[in-house]
């Protein structure tokens, strides 16, 4: 494992949908996003399920739209706060060949996050986020005043080579940026496993 610090180095993003500011142009700016809410999170048990329920409204983002040959419409959406599911996030660890870990701890990790975000495959036609299918996802900890560490980033193999881990930190730094913490790091694995 390796923590690096997120660097203001230039990237682009690479998705059609929507483009977003480079990492440099948010360090040197602090950009804001309009009068978006950043929601924050509180665990939610409900028989054997434990989810994490937004205590105020979600900041949502939709990265990609786009047609299947049904004629339905799909979009990859990024979302802090909101519900996560501890039982798909391991589902979704799973796919990408993470270790399995106690749903107990996945539960308490998330329940401690200063900030957790992420990707879904939702269907605008459906009347709620109930169906949305967890497909990202990044989390991270934080002093809530200067330093931040982004953990767990994950895509669904699926899903991958699109851009949109890219686009899941850059819009966490985003967030932590708004939250004026600048001393942003990010801990992964060498080898992206």
């Amino acid at each position: 494992m390796t923590c690096q610090r997120l660097s203001s180095q230039p990237c682009q993003s690479v998705l059609t949908q929507a483009r977003l500011p480079t990492l440099s142009r948010l360090s040197r700016h602090k950009h804001r996003l309009g009068n978006r809410i950043v929601s924050t999170a509180h665990v939610v048990q409900n028989g054997d399920k434990t989810t994490l329920e937004a205590s105020r409204p979600q900041d949502e983002l939709v990265l990609v739209e786009h047609s299947t040959d049904a004629g339905d419409v799909v979009q990859i959406v990024y979302r802090n706060g909101g519900l996560v599911d501890a039982n798909a996030l391991e589902s979704l660890c799973d796919k990408v060949g993470w270790p399995r870990r106690p749903l107990t701890k996945v539960q308490t990790a998330l329940a401690n996050s200063f900030l957790t975000s992420g990707l879904y495959l939702h269907h605008p036609s459906h009347d709620s986020q109930k169906s949305d299918q967890l497909i990202g996802l990044a989390r991270a900890t934080s002093d809530h005043v200067f330093n931040a560490t982004i953990w767990d980033v994950l895509v669904d193999p699926a899903y991958q080579g699109q851009g949109l881990g890219k686009a899941l930190v850059e819009q966490m730094v985003r967030t932590l940026l708004q939250r004026d913490i600048t001393n942003i790091t990010l801990f992964a694995d060498a080898n992206g496993a």
